[in-house]
This record gives structure tokens, sequence and C-alpha cells, in this order.
């Protein structure tokens, strides 16, 4: 049955998460991920997927010329590594507060059963 309320795409992984790239070009790497792209299901991650773009002279770039910045890599093609550096599936767990009587939902590592949220 199709989402009726909330139509957003649920993800493994948010801004700030450090990730393992897990193919392509810079397979291998890691860095954190700078920005989330949720209806294209895709990431920004630091010092990864490296392109050049060429500039016209601005006041951001008073000589133009050629920049570097991040391109951007499909979800699926990272893994979010928990606290032992180790690439893991995200699995999600419901914590009480026995005090309200409400809860939220939180991110645990498979491979170690750890919580992921900061």
């Amino acid at each position: 049955m199709p989402r009726t309320t909330n139509q957003q795409q649920k993800l493994h992984v948010r801004k700030g998460d450090m990730v393992r790239i897990l193919s392509g070009n810079d397979k291998g790497k890691e860095g954190k991920i700078l920005r989330v792209y949720r209806k294209k299901g895709r990431v920004i991650v630091e010092a990864v997927n490296i392109s050049i773009r060429h500039t016209r002279p601005n006041q951001l770039y008073p000589q133009g010329g050629r920049i570097e910045q991040e391109s951007s890599v499909h979800i699926s093609n990272v893994a979010v590594l928990d606290g032992n550096g180790d690439p893991t599936r995200i699995g999600r767990k419901r914590i009480e507060d026995s005090s309200t009587g409400k809860g939220h939902w939180v991110r645990i590592a498979v491979t170690t059963g750890e919580e992921i949220d900061h």
C-alpha cells in the first residue's frame, strides 16, 4: 500500500554521517556527508567524486578559472560506518521514555547494535 501522509523517502544516511564508498572510482574512500538530496536519492560526500568546473571571474573567484568541487554519489553506493570504523547496515529501534510514556525511533548499527544517532 503506498504512503498517503508522508511521501518522503526513508534513507539510511543523514548529514554528518561518516560513510565509506562501496563502488565507483572512489571505492574505499571515507568521508563525511555534507548534503543529502532526498528526491534524487543522492548525497555529497566530503573530498569524494571531485569534478572540475570552469567559471568566469566573479566576486567569489576574481581570477575565475578551474574550481574543484564534490559531485553527488548515489545513496546505494555508500555505507555508514559504525563505532569501530567498519561499514554497517542500518536498523531502527524504538526507544521508550518511561517518565513521559513517549518514544522515538533511533538508528542502530546492525554489526554492533549501538546507536548511530548523535
